[in-house]
């Protein structure tokens, strides 16, 4: 990696710049090593600074919001991250097509509860998913039967050469928990995005969510994790195959297969980046021996591992 110009960013962003930052203070599976720096933004504008800055300066950068579905090596990474904390909401309740802008530092959850609160319906999937706006348009995230697919309009996408556009949803191409903008690693930065709602009333919406709520709690491990590692095959469940595999409750370090969902990766206090992947190839190793099913990862991995 090209050497990082510290002084051009010290200058730009000042307080805002946090110097050789452990990622395990910023991922929910609380593991990852140091990247050299980190840049906290608030705002749409700080959002578009920081990103222009770093590309004028050539300077390799990844945005980042709540940390989820991610593992980052203990090595760390040799890239600057963002931290997108830009969360306003605007929700239209008097247009004849109601609908919800949210900035995509936003918290998916705190979308679909505002939602239901002023009575619009659409989002009550997405109440239990961890995670961020600008994470949930870039994977397609989905839950109980829904996803980004169904229930956005627009994204607004800042480009590397070609500012900023505003792409329908048909334009990301959306595949099962996957994007053009992921596919293809585009040099891109999702700002925000529309959604789609329809009116209902506040209890209707908001006893749907509580139930989605309740799901997540009695089928999914609390504690610290990335989340679901692996995609759903075809007709079937990562979780379940892993299960069958004889691999609930397997530990390495101070990792574990969940016992209560195999699809998750419990970190038990103290557990490395490793530990995680080294359970991830087990699960992914075990599962294709004994059924002939190539679990694909639904997490982004990034750095290096052994």
């Amino acid at each position: 990696m090209a050497e990082i110009p510290f002084d051009k960013l010290r200058t730009a962003f000042g307080a805002n710049l946090h110097e050789h930052v452990s990622m395990a203070n910023y991922t929910t599976a609380r593991v990852g090593g140091h990247v050299p720096a980190l840049i906290s933004v608030h705002t749409l504008e700080d959002l578009v600074k920081a990103a222009q800055t770093l590309w004028d300066v050539s300077t390799p950068f990844i945005v980042m919001g709540s940390g989820s579905n991610i593992l980052v090596s203990d090595q760390g990474l040799d890239v600057i991250v963002i931290h997108n904390r830009a969360h306003n909401l605007e929700i239209d309740t008097k247009s004849e097509m109601p609908s919800v802008y949210a900035e995509s530092g936003a918290i998916l959850g705190t979308v679909a509860r505002q939602s239901a609160l002023r009575g619009l319906s659409g989002m009550e999937w997405a109440a239990p998913v961890p995670g961020t706006v600008g994470g949930a348009v870039y994977g397609n995230a989905g839950a109980h039967g829904s996803d980004m697919k169904n229930s956005l309009i627009m994204a607004k996408i800042l480009h590397k050469n070609k500012g900023i556009e505003d792409w329908p949803v048909d334009k990301l191409d959306y595949q099962y928990r996957s994007s053009i903008l992921k596919r293809e690693k585009m040099p891109v930065v999702i700002l925000s995005a529309i959604f789609n709602m329809t009116r209902s009333s506040r209890e209707e919406a908001w006893e749907k969510i509580k139930a989605f709520q309740e799901y997540r709690k009695e089928t999914q491990p609390p504690g610290a994790s990335i989340g679901s590692m692996f995609k759903n095959p075809v007709d079937d469940y990562a979780g379940r195959l892993i299960d069958a595999a004889g691999l609930k409750g397997r530990r390495i370090g101070r990792a574990m297969i969940s016992p209560i969902h195999a699809n998750f990766v419990i970190n038990l206090e103290g557990a490395s980046a490793q530990d995680i992947w080294e359970l991830m190839k087990l699960a992914r190793e075990t599962v294709n021996k004994k059924f002939g099913i190539l679990l694909e990862p639904e997490i982004e991995v990034l750095g290096k591992f052994d």
